[in-house]
């Protein structure tokens, strides 16, 4: 078959891609040498050098002791959650499906936990290489040197992370065919959702607990070490830096990885649950079945061209083409999926074909249709992450407008500019996501809706490539300064750094548009699944009680996490000037090692302990939302839950994000001296600078908090709900156990 061809050799080439990069990292040493690797490098002074292993160390001991205590609740629950899951799913169908539908959990779940694994050790891995890479080169060369070591980081994770993904859900696919007639594939692709489910419940862990932990770090050590004491960020002498560092590898890698794979297992889910329900398409063919997962295939083969783009064809050679670079692989990978797309549906589906919807019973769809949709999600992602450029990177006149209101008002005055700059930011994306799911809907369903989200995702690898970059360089800034390196290194990482914050924020961008595509995606196969034939009425007034109830949510689950930040960042900020109290040659610079390393292990053993146990609040609030309103109210009170989260949730977390990424830049924007305003010129230290740092600081759990994880409480409440379809029903045929009086549509 095509699609097994396509698929087994999209996964293979992309292992080996990601391994090669990996061998082409680990060409750089960072023990200390008793000589320079080549006379043509800067030799490093080697008390740096053993500065620098001495920092990567703890970071790496820091980030794996926090990822193993995570995944070890994890384990627990998803042992939990799994006998769960098989008899609730054997009561209300067969014990055959609930076996079925407990190995995808598990398997989605397990996937998920290496994908986040595999994000941390990779970025870890990277981080001290780049900043070695940044310190021993000169000029041009100092650049293209840093930045290839970043980005093949990032492209490393990004390849390694959507092959694994790729190849595991085509093994379950081939191994579940073998049990099921062609004829009940639809069951069988209802149970593959639970793929898709165990993905997003990791997901949420890795987003909750890795974000509350990165930026109570953050957060404590900017608001005792830049506001307080008026020292450097990361400066050696504040024992949360090792704690802060060891956040961007556990929250922006770790929990990013899993949120992506989330996304990408959820979309594919909902597109073969739909076309599975088909005769038409179960009759078509395995390939013209598998059609959804053969364009994340080809995705794969397209970002790996386009990754030469950067590091060898047009290599950066300074600070000014750095942003630049990211963004032509997001234009690039995109233009050519667009082309791949069309080529693919013409070559694997069928002229025309009947699928089931919800706006309408049935449907006919041909190959024209198909691809519109793929591509209109895929230009529509595009287009959202240049929206969310403009509105995050300080080469634009919103984070320099915000930059001038520290200037004018202080510190108030930036957090209003901040706020209005993130609701205004909203307007345009969601306008775009209105306009695809329009032309989706029209064109193919439901099915359009998948589609669309899945050529949004198409370019993965790449948005993987792009989101790793921005930690290893915010890391490898961080090495620099506790390293006591040059002051022209530091400048040359937070170059890569700035430019990797706009760039996550567009990773952020493409997250949230393609969790709503996801989330309403995985909606319409959840009414697909339960053979509604008349739509949602959402002025059915159990639905719409539920929609308003659905639409708080996200405010509730914001609420938990921001709390969770503060609190934790609170303790932490107890905790360092305590230290500094109890012992003057820590702010002096001359406690000895061991007194350094032990309180830098307090920070970190805060930010374990308070993001393990905050995060149990706020996932189990989006896990038991859709279970208890299904169980107790029925499948119109989940219609209306699911429609009240998604509308609210998507612009929550647009506004959320670029809020806290704006202010983020506008503080980057005076540090680096490039206004030709005098007073913002000055750089670190003044009032204007101050007023900044206090932005950035309430941003911090907008843009790596709370925003990002609404995506998972999107997309998690679709996808609980469209495997527990069945049981819903089962219970008084879709009323629930109050069994309240409502029009249920009738189930064909």
């Amino acid at each position: 078959e095509t699609a097994d061809l396509l698929i087994l050799s999209a996964s293979a080439v992309g292992i080996i891609f990601s391994y090669a990069q990996y061998n082409i990292i680990a060409k750089t040493t960072i023990k200390p040498q008793p000589t320079s690797e080549s006379t043509s490098l800067r030799t490093l002074n080697a008390k740096v050098t053993e500065d620098m292993f001495e920092v990567y160390t703890a970071i790496h001991e820091g980030a794996e002791t926090f990822l193993n205590a995570e995944y070890l609740i994890c384990g627990i629950f998803v042992t939990c959650f799994a006998v769960m899951l098989f008899v609730m799913i054997s009561m209300a169908t067969t014990i055959q499906e609930g076996i079925f539908t407990t190995v995808s959990f598990v398997t989605g779940a397990v996937t998920s936990m290496i994908a986040g694994y595999i994000g941390m050790k990779v970025a870890v891995f990277s981080n001290a290489r780049t900043t070695k890479a940044a310190a021993q080169n000169y000029g041009e060369a100092q650049y293209t040197a840093a930045f290839n070591m970043a980005f093949r980081a990032g492209s490393c994770m990004g390849f390694c992370l959507c092959s694994i993904g790729l190849l595991v859900l085509y093994i379950l696919l081939k191994v579940f065919s073998q049990y099921f007639t062609v004829d009940e594939y639809d069951v069988m692709m209802d149970c593959i959702s639970g793929y898709g489910l165990g993905g997003s419940c990791i997901a949420m862990f890795g987003r909750v607990g890795g974000g509350i932990y990165t930026k109570a770090a953050d957060v404590g050590a900017d608001l005792v070490g830049k506001c307080d004491l008026n020292i450097p960020e990361d400066d050696p002498r504040n024992p949360a830096t090792i704690a802060d560092n060891v956040g961007d590898n556990v929250g922006d890698v770790a929990g990013m990885s899993s949120d992506l794979f989330g996304s990408f297992a959820e979309s594919t889910c909902a597109a073969l649950v739909i076309a599975a329900s088909a005769a038409d398409m179960r009759q078509a063919g395995w390939s013209a079945l598998l059609f959804p997962v053969t364009i994340s295939a080809v995705g794969i083969f397209i970002c790996l061209l386009c990754s030469f783009v950067a590091t060898n064809i047009k290599p950066v050679r300074g600070k000014e083409q750095i942003e630049s670079a990211l963004k032509l692989q997001l234009i690039l990978t995109s233009v050519l999926v667009v082309i791949a797309a069309v080529f693919l549906s013409y070559n694997l589906l069928p002229a025309e074909f009947v699928l089931k919807g919800v706006a309408q019973a049935t449907f006919v769809a041909t190959p024209g249709n198909v691809s519109t949709c793929v591509c209109a999600g895929t230009i529509g992602g595009l287009a959202i992450g240049l929206v969310t450029e403009y509105y995050t990177s300080h080469s634009y006149a919103p984070v320099r407008e915000v930059a001038m209101a520290c200037k004018n008002g202080g510190a108030a005055t930036n957090i209003i500019y901040g706020l209005a700059l993130g609701y205004l930011s909203a307007i345009i994306p969601v306008l775009i996501l209105s306009g695809i799911i329009f032309t989706a809907f029209t064109l193919c369903d439901t099915y359009g809706v998948a589609l669309a989200a899945i050529g949004m995702l198409s370019t993965l690898a790449t948005g993987l490539t792009i989101d790793g970059y921005g930690p290893v360089c915010d890391n490898a800034g961080g090495i620099a300064e506790m390293s006591g390196m040059e002051e022209e290194v530091r400048d040359c990482t937070d170059a890569l750094d700035a430019a990797g914050n706009t760039t996550a924020a567009i990773g952020k961008g493409f997250a949230i548009g393609s969790a709503a595509l996801v989330s309403l995606a995985l909606y319409g196969a959840f009414v697909v699944r339960l053979g509604v034939d008349t739509g949602v009425n959402v002025l059915e007034p159990l639905t719409f009680s539920f929609l308003l109830i659905g639409a708080m949510l996200p405010y509730w689950f914001s609420a938990l996490t921001m709390k969770s930040v503060g609190e934790a960042a609170g303790a932490m900020v107890v905790e360092v000037k305590s230290q500094f109290m109890a012992d003057e040659r820590l702010i002096l610079g001359t406690a000895p090692k061991d007194v350094v390393s032990a309180g830098r292990k307090r920070c970190i053993d805060i930010s374990t302990k308070a993001s393990l146990r905050e995060m149990v609040a706020p996932s189990a609030l989006v896990m038991f939302a859709p279970l208890a309103a299904g169980t107790f109210f029925g499948v119109y009170a989940v219609f209306g839950l699911l429609t009240g989260g998604l509308v609210s949730g998507v612009q929550l977390a647009i506004s959320m994000s670029n809020t806290g990424g704006a202010w983020d830049n506008a503080k980057k924007f005076i540090e680096q001296k490039l206004s030709p305003d005098p007073e913002l010129a000055k750089g670190k230290g003044t009032p204007v600078h101050q007023a900044a740092v206090v932005g950035d600081t309430v941003g911090d759990p907008l843009k790596d908090t709370s925003g990002p994880a609404l995506n998972i409480l999107m997309k998690l409440m679709a996808i609980l709900s469209l495997v527990f379809a069945d049981y819903f029903w089962s219970i008084n045929e879709g009323r629930g156990l109050f069994n309240v009086a409502v029009a249920v549509a009738r189930r064909v």
